[in-house]
């Protein structure tokens, strides 16, 4: 078949994305994305040739009463009549919407055809473009079962979030090494997700004197503003660290690390517990309905994490954190374990049967 995922806009709707088209190209079927014109998309899909792509007006929601919601209105019929147009030459039979209002416009096209039409929700709460969306599709699929209950009139399914497959564990020596760190000191890794975050990198770097004589080496993915600074703030206060704006191999990091502190997008969580790593998780506390926290509070009730309220975080409370949970290797061996029973079983594989499945129906009736 040919199926079409518009999963563009952040990190979290395009890796997923990702992972479910490497799944149906694997099974011999046509894939296309659907990507927003914003750079991340452009970073991200740099290199990859195996997928075709079209990229859609950026499409955010303003409030209804702002003067941008005419631009908004413009962009999205614009996006509509091109979703259209690609439509005719490309033929789908089904369409996925990874979230956000650039799924939208595809969903709608793909519903005007009558093809079969999903999409997929990876945080605890949906946003507002699924939770519109949903009433015209044919399933939701879900990263966390938490969230059903916001669609009562859908038909869901749990697949859990997406997971690329290049996100393979390595070994943790060998991984260490290709970062110029050494094999046998504890290492936490700092990530503030697709656009970096500036309010973790402050926190870190004023957490940095309190942690003073823990036996440590960090990982901290700065984004391209900030990494002057942190990097200033590693040498002054001589902790050894690897510092990057970015980095294309996430496995790399991943495997290298035995504690992260990072924000709580879904797609992030299901990472981390493919790779068995627990965190301190701090939500982005002005995400739309404070959605972030609610994916923190599932991993911290399951103890694969910690969560630490945007409103309490300091330097010294980061600190003692990562100081109580280095200092208890045991403890976190714990947390290792019940991360590990939050790793995605095969959820890119059980999205694709989804599609296949609704979609093999709709070719018999």
């Amino acid at each position: 078949m040919n199926a079409v995922i518009a999963c563009g806009g952040t990190g979290g709707h395009l890796f997923p994305g990702i992972a479910v088209a490497e799944v149906l190209q694997n099974r011999g079927h046509e894939v296309m994305l659907l990507v927003s014109e914003k750079d991340i998309d452009a970073v991200a899909l740099s290199g990859r040739t195996n997928f075709q792509v079209e990229k859609l007006p950026t499409v955010g929601l303003p409030s209804r009463f702002s003067p941008a919601f005419f631009g908004f209105t413009h962009r999205f019929v614009e996006s509509l009549s091109l979703c259209r147009s690609i439509y005719r030459k490309f033929n789908p039979h089904a369409v996925l919407g990874m979230g956000g209002f650039t799924s939208t416009a595809p969903i709608l096209a793909g519903r005007f055809r009558g093809i079969a039409t999903f999409i997929h929700e990876s945080n605890a709460v949906p946003g507002k473009a699924n939770r519109w969306t949903a009433r015209v599709v044919n399933a939701v699929m879900l990263g966390f079962k938490e969230c059903a209950p916001f669609f009562p009139k859908t038909r869901t399914e749990i697949t859990g979030t997406p997971v690329r497959t290049e996100l393979v564990p390595l070994d943790r020596a060998d991984a260490r090494r290709k970062l110029g760190l050494r094999e046998d000191l504890p290492t936490l890794l700092v990530m503030g997700g697709s656009q970096g975050a500036s309010g973790i990198n402050q926190a870190l770097i004023k957490a940095l004197p309190f942690l003073q004589g823990v036996p440590l080496q960090v990982i901290h993915l700065s984004g391209a503003r900030d990494e002057r600074l942190v990097a200033d703030n590693y040498r002054r206060e001589n902790v050894p660290a690897y510092i990057g704006a970015f980095h294309h191999q996430m496995e790399e990091l991943y495997s290298a690390a035995d504690l992260v502190v990072a924000r709580a997008g879904a797609a992030s969580l299901a990472e981390f517990a493919a790779f068995s790593l627990p965190g301190i998780l701090i939500p982005f506390p002005y995400a739309a309905d404070d959605h972030q926290t609610r994916n923190a509070e599932i991993y911290a009730h399951a103890d694969a994490a910690i969560l630490l309220k945007q409103s309490d975080l300091s330097g010294e409370s980061l600190a003692r954190n990562i100081r109580e949970l280095m200092e208890n290797p045991q403890r976190l061996q714990q947390m290792v374990a019940n991360c590990t029973r939050l790793a995605p079983n095969d959820a890119a594989g059980r999205v694709a049967n989804t599609i296949e499945k609704y979609t093999s129906h709709e070719a018999h009736v």
